[in-house]
């Protein structure tokens, strides 16, 4: 058996992607005002041309994956069906939020509410109608639709990945639309746009987060505000974040997740505690209302009968579609992987609301308090401040705030380790995409990464400063935009093939053959042992293949085509039906999951602090069947293929 050796790179993404994050280093470091122009272009196209699409395909995401998340399909899960969370749910929704979107709400927490405020696009400025226009639209912005956009894909990516048994991939969510095709050249380019998709949006995010770090370090230490100062950030941040990024998942990211959602809280209850408590919760109250009411009109509203205020949409609401489209891959794979073992519905309510809960009470903490103070305190102050230098606004409201050197350090730690994480988490994706889905790619690899998302970030700031990083996010979110909504077909392909394939059949698993009590005291042993992965192997080589290989011999002789092939994912029995009909397979892959908690004793514990185990799980065409023949004989087996065989012809004809 050819066995499958983590730690691989996927030559013609990694390539591919290297050369073209390469090339763009050149090219805005070589030839920054060309780059520029490009930019300009580029992103005036797409906003004239393909705004009414991103439009509608985001408001497509929510409608979808709402109406999943209430349907029957909700209670599938993402991996086997008795999987469990490998993250507590607090640990989860910290880890959600700190590679989501930490940074941009530090950026734009003050700022976009009071730019709305003094210039609405549908009231007069600077009255009550314009602060709750500018709470509705921030709200609109950074709630549900842009976690919806990181839902699919994550959805696509946990679904496929964990459930199906394909490797964490993005063409992975291909296979039922293209079958075996992802595995060639198309799936390539797919894989290749998610890396470059992901570097612009990665990009975008640390352009903001070190404007932002930019501006504490002039507010706290007096350093000057200039492209020097934050390419020299940039590079100090890069070489924290791949320290980081070499502990890891659990030991870096997990703990820094944390450690940051407890530090914004603090925040926040201080500045609640400290500013005017009351008109807050006020605000709070009725900006929830404000959203849900214009929740659906602002969803598919672009001005379209209004074209001068086009330029508002191109500036603000397409620009954030284009922002978390291109960031998707990176964060939808980043959140895939942090949520296997989650049915369908606890993965979307959970990243659908609880993160957007909790930007929506950030905005209106420092949103409602700047727009309070600019009118009764500042003067004004607030809005002068915001229209000549957004990334300091954050700290002229601290002026106005008793502590206001304690509550400006709290957030310059904030967005150091937001900056921090967001790199870190987006290094490591992009090594995944790049390493066949390998949950844990080599050393070298992310450190690469994460040094070339260093180095993209800091060429868009000389190419046109965040103008021009902004705009590569908008640009790259053209080609994912459209994989996106293939990505929404083959989910919805892939469950309802699920739906299906379990009609045809009751029970998936063998039945016992023999009445010899041995037998089930062999299988129960088999149930309660955590195996290793030379012993799954040696199973495969000495009890699989001989099982296959006798099937595929019995069906010869009745006159059907059947091989057992050996892959880098495992062994398989494939039977050919003819010509329009997928043919049958039957596999066996090796399955790496961690030990259950009850399981961990402390035999188990002394064994290196081993915490993992591997099945012998049953896949067909379709995916998983979520459950290990590990401890199975021979003819155990042969019943449980053929019983496979018969029900899927049973499927075929009722899907055909």
């Amino acid at each position: 058996m050819k066995r499958f050796t983590p730690g691989g790179v996927a030559p013609l993404p990694f390539f591919g992607s290297a050369v073209i994050s390469l090339a763009l280093i050149l090219f805005a470091s070589l030839a920054p005002e060309a780059a520029s122009a490009w930019f300009t272009a580029a992103n005036g196209w797409i906003v004239r041309e393909m705004g009414w699409f991103y439009m509608l395909a985001v408001g497509g995401f929510v409608i979808f994956l709402l109406w999943l998340a209430f349907s029957p399909l909700g209670k599938v899960k993402l991996g086997p069906d008795e999987s469990v969370p490998d993250y507590s749910y607090g640990t989860w929704i910290a880890m959600l939020f700190s590679a989501g979107m930490g940074i941009g709400i530090v950026f734009y927490g003050v700022a976009e509410p009071i730019m709305h405020f003094q210039a609405p696009p549908d009231a007069d400025a600077r009255t009550p109608a314009a602060a709750r226009d500018a709470m509705s639209i921030t709200f609109f912005h950074w709630g549900v639709h842009a976690w919806a956009i990181y839902a699919v894909m994550g959805l696509a990516l946990a679904y496929f990945g964990f459930r199906r048994g394909d490797p964490l991939v993005i063409r992975s969510a291909f296979r039922p639309l293209l079958g075996d095709r992802i595995n060639g050249p198309i799936g390539d380019m797919i894989d290749i746009f998610a890396v470059v998709g992901t570097l612009a949006g990665l990009s975008t995010s640390l352009g903001l987060g070190v404007a932002q770090l930019n501006a504490t370090g002039t507010y706290l230490l007096g350093l000057p505000q200039s492209t020097g100062i934050q390419l020299v950030l940039i590079a100090i941040v890069t070489v924290l974040a791949t320290i980081t990024v070499a502990t890891g998942l659990d030991n870096g990211i997990r703990r820094l997740s944390e450690f940051i959602l407890i530090l914004s809280f603090v925040l926040m209850g201080l500045i609640l505690i400290l500013g005017p408590t009351r008109f807050l919760l006020q605000s709070f109250v009725e900006n929830i209302g404000l959203y849900i009411d214009s929740f659906v009109s602002r969803t598919f509203h672009i001005y379209a009968y209004e074209p001068g205020e086009s330029a508002w949409v191109g500036s603000w609401t397409l620009f954030y579609w284009g922002w978390w489209m291109s960031w998707s891959p990176f964060v939808g794979l980043f959140i895939a992987r942090i949520s296997r073992g989650r049915t369908i519905r606890q993965f979307l309510l959970g990243v659908l609301f609880a993160p957007a809960g909790f930007t929506c009470i950030w905005f209106t903490i420092f949103g409602d308090l700047a727009i309070w103070l600019d009118l009764n305190t500042a003067q004004g102050a607030i809005s002068t401040t915001v229209a000549e230098n957004m990334p300091i606004a954050l700290f002229t409201v601290f002026e106005y705030m008793p502590f206001s050197t304690a509550l400006a350090w709290l957030a310059g730690l904030l967005v150091a380790i937001y900056f921090i994480t967001a790199s870190d988490a987006g290094a490591l994706v992009i090594a995944m995409i790049t390493s066949k889905g390998d949950e844990e790619p080599v050393l070298w690899l992310r450190v690469f990464w994460a040094l070339i998302c260093g180095g993209v970030a800091g060429c868009l700031l000389l190419a046109g400063g965040l103008d021009a990083v902004e705009m590569a996010a908008v640009i790259a979110a053209a080609p994912l935009s459209i994989v996106m909504v293939f990505m929404c077909f083959g989910i919805w392909k892939g469950l309802s093939d699920e739906v299906a394939l379990t009609a045809s059949a009751a029970l998936p698993a063998a039945p016992l053959i023999g009445n010899e009590s041995a037998v089930w005291r062999r299988r129960l042993g088999a149930i309660v042992s955590h195996p290793r992965r030379a012993q799954v192997d040696r199973f495969v080589d000495g009890t699989v293949i001989p099982a296959l290989e006798a099937v595929q011999a019995e069906l010869g002789k009745r006159g059907h085509a059947a091989n057992v092939e050996t892959t880098e994912e495992g062994v398989a029995l494939r039977v050919n039906l003819g010509e329009n009909i997928s043919d049958f397979v039957y596999g066996i892959r090796p399955i790496s999951q961690p030990i259950p908690a009850f399981a961990l004793t402390d035999t188990a514990r002394g064994e290196g602090g081993r915490n993992r185990y591997y099945r012998a799980e049953v896949f067909l065409a379709q995916g998983s069947r979520g459950y290990d023949i590990f401890g199975y004989d021979k003819e155990e087996i042969i019943a449980d293929i053929v019983a496979h065989y018969d029900r899927y012809l049973h499927y075929v004809s009722l899907t055909g």
